[in-house]
Order: C-alpha cells, then structure tokens, then sequence
C-alpha cells in the first residue's frame, strides 16, 4: 500500500514557521484570489508547477529513480551472465557507486536503458508501482512515500483550496512518477510532466500496446522544463516551486510573465533533519539560484528555520 495523505491541519501551514517565507506565499495567494484587486488571476491561469526530487520529497544519498533503477538490474541480472564482467553492470552489482559513477553518463545511459525499456509502458508502470509501495530509504529505513515534506504537502493543499491547479514537472523519468504521484500527493497523472523515452505503437498476441524504446524524447530538466510545461500545460505558471539549479529556467520562465508571479526554492540546509547541500553537490547543486534570488525577487526557504517540521508523522 502506498501512503495515504495525511490529514491536513485547519491552521493555516501549520508546518512552516512565521517569517518571510510564509508570509510571501500567504501574500501571493491573498492577491491572485482576491476579486477586484489589480493582481487578481481567474482560476482557469492559476497554474503551479513543482518539482519532484529535493521539491516534494527526499533526493539524497541518491535520486529515487536511480534507486529503481539500480534495483532492477539486480532483478534482471540472472538473465544476464555477461553483466558480471561487463560495466557497469559490473559495478552496479558489486554495490560498488564509485564504479557505477566512473562510467559517467554512457554507463548511466546503458543502465537505464536496461532497466527502463524493452517493455510496454502498462508493464513499466506495475513494475515501478510495486517497487516504490515497498522500496525503502538507505539511512531513514522509511518507506520513500515517507520521505516526502510536510510542509509541501501543506502547500499543495493550500494552493488547490484556492483554486490552483497544480503540477508536478521533474526531471525524473514520467512514467515512473505518474503510477503512484495522485495517492502521495493528490496529483493526477495527467498533470504530472517529466522526462520521458520513445513509445511505439505495436500489436503482441494480437493487442496493442506502446512499447519503451532506448530511444530519448524529452529531458524535462533545465532549458527542458519550461518547454514541457509549453507542451503539455499551454499556459506559463504563475507560480514555480524549486530546490535547484535544474530549476531555475522554469522559475525564470514562470516570473518573467505579466502580473503578480511568485518563485521559490527550496534551501537543503538542515543537516540535523534532512541533510545539508547547495552550490558544490551532485545531486540538487544549487549555487546560482542562490546567487540570483535576491534580484529576481524569488523567494529562498531555509528549511531550518522555515519549516517547524520535514517529515509527516
């Protein structure tokens, strides 16, 4: 089972502390929603987008995908012998990371296209809805769907009761994220955008399936993201949720637009509670966006001294 969403306080964002965060997003939503102020929105252009890893929920030691991934090669290996001497299969089930991360991004292509593909997408999806039901976190030992933030969940709940449709648009792969996004965050598959491979249609015993190609579509990272939200939403947001520098053109993009905007990152600086990383870490690097913040009027979010509380109960 999947963890259901807990029960939101009537407090409003009980999880985040009083301070200039809080009070940024409280302004925002006040202003947009208000009928007859001059930054008021129709709820039809209230759109928010969220990134996933390090936004909603956990990315380190190492992204939840990769988990996944990393996982399935050791399902598959016994059908494959040659992948104990051959990188970075090798490596992968050595549990040796350092190997894995030598082979640099070919090594990481080979794994995911082993572990991704040469399936139809309803069978990516159990694989990858079973796994995440029962997958656990390396240090936490929680289940990953544990290992999400309150205090974002908090605003998802916030937005949607004022008439916000929300989205989630991450780098991690869509079809991994679409199987289990609504029973953990309320969001709906079809308002979930991601990076994503090529499908083919085919018949196999006489129906139709889409089958997973080791073929790129759309990386939905970066200069990505702002073109997956073109794509598949058709409207700029008005309001752009982030951790890293993976984010920063969706929240350039959602800013830069007419009327009352609102960006805002997520800084990792609680290592008592979570960990502490930005400007030199391999996963979720956030080094410009801090540097540009400032400027651009986004707002920055010590999850230290913002959040009373990182995990749900």
């Amino acid at each position: 089972m999947l963890l259901a969403l807990p029960a939101m306080s009537t407090e409003l964002l009980p999880s985040w502390g009083e301070g200039e965060a809080k009070a940024a997003i409280v302004d925002f939503v006040t202003a947009v929603t208000t009928e007859g102020s001059s930054d008021y929105v129709p709820p039809a252009d209230r759109v928010a987008t969220f990134d996933n890893d390090g936004t909603l929920w956990s990315e380190q030691p190492l992204y939840v995908q990769l988990a996944f991934a990393l996982d399935r090669i050791r399902d598959l290996a016994g059908d494959h012998p040659e992948w104990r001497d051959t990188e970075p299969f090798k490596s992968v089930l050595a549990g040796d990371m350092a190997g894995v991360i030598a082979t640099g991004k070919h090594g990481l292509a080979q794994i995911l296209a082993a572990s991704h593909t040469g399936m139809s997408s309803e069978e990516f999806s159990r694989i990858a809805a079973d796994w995440i039901a029962t997958a656990r976190h390396p240090k936490s030992g929680k289940l990953y769907t544990s290992m999400i933030y309150q205090p974002m969940l908090e605003l998802l709940d916030y937005l949607r009761k004022n008439g916000f449709e929300i989205y989630i648009v991450s780098g991690g792969g869509i079809e991994f994220m679409r199987p289990w996004a609504e029973k953990v965050y309320g969001i709906p598959p079809e308002n979930v955008i991601g990076s994503s491979i090529r499908t083919r249609y085919e018949l196999r015993d006489g129906q139709p399936v889409l089958m997973r190609l080791p073929e790129i579509d759309h990386i939905d990272d970066k200069e990505g993201k702002p073109v997956g939200i073109n794509k598949f939403i058709g409207k700029r947001p008005i309001a752009a949720f982030g951790n890293s520098d993976g984010d920063f053109q969706m929240l350039e993009w959602t800013t830069s637009g007419e009327g009352r905007r609102l960006g805002l990152l997520i800084h990792h600086d609680d290592a008592e509670r979570e960990v502490a990383y930005d400007r030199t870490s391999a996963i979720g690097k956030l080094d410009r966006g801090l540097d540009e913040a400032p400027e651009r009027g986004w707002v920055i979010v010590s999850m230290k001294t913002d959040w009373t509380r990182i995990f749900p109960k």
